[in-house]
């Protein structure tokens, strides 16, 4: 057990299956009535602990948030990946189980990520959210991001609006 209260830290092979159950609880709650619920399930079931176990394998840069002995949370960030925008770092993912959203943990996963990007010389960063979630929406706005870009991402026969959020240095 834990003596550790919150801990934010990188993830390992052994947490695949807590960020799966976690990917799957946050993005279920997050996009449940804005992505159709097939593709949904589709995007969910792909992301199970063979695929977090890989991509942590392989090295991807994924922190995860610890409260008590739970994984509540992770980020998922590196080198960003719209080569149009001029911008160094991205975060790809950032989701909290849906009992602890609202609490500051997003905020404590978002500058962690922030500054081992900044750490590893990208110093700008992007995230994309799509318009329809608003409480994603608003939660960058709070943390500083300015709408930079707008494109489009398709789910299944459903065409969804996204906005890319900036932080320059």
């Amino acid at each position: 057990m834990s003596t550790v209260l919150i801990e934010l830290r990188r993830a390992r092979s052994e947490d695949a299956v807590a960020l799966a159950e976690t990917h799957d609880e946050a993005w279920s709650a997050a996009y449940r009535g804005i992505i159709p619920g097939p593709e949904l399930e589709k995007l969910v079931q792909r992301r199970g602990p063979t695929w977090w176990d890989a991509a942590i394998r392989r090295g991807s840069r994924v922190i995860l948030l610890n409260f008590g002995d739970e994984v509540a949370g992770y980020a998922n960030y590196g080198r960003n990946r719209a080569k149009s925008l001029p911008y160094t770092g991205e975060v790809y993912e950032l989701y909290l189980k849906p009992e602890y959203q609202g609490l500051g943990f997003g905020s404590r996963l978002f500058t962690t990520a922030k500054r081992d990007l900044i750490q590893s010389g990208q110093t700008s960063l992007v995230v994309w959210a799509l318009s329809d979630n608003e409480p994603a929406m608003n939660f960058y706005r709070s943390l500083g991001g300015k709408p930079i870009a707008r494109s489009t991402e398709r789910f299944g026969s459903k065409v969804l609006d996204k906005v890319a959020f900036g932080w320059a240095r």
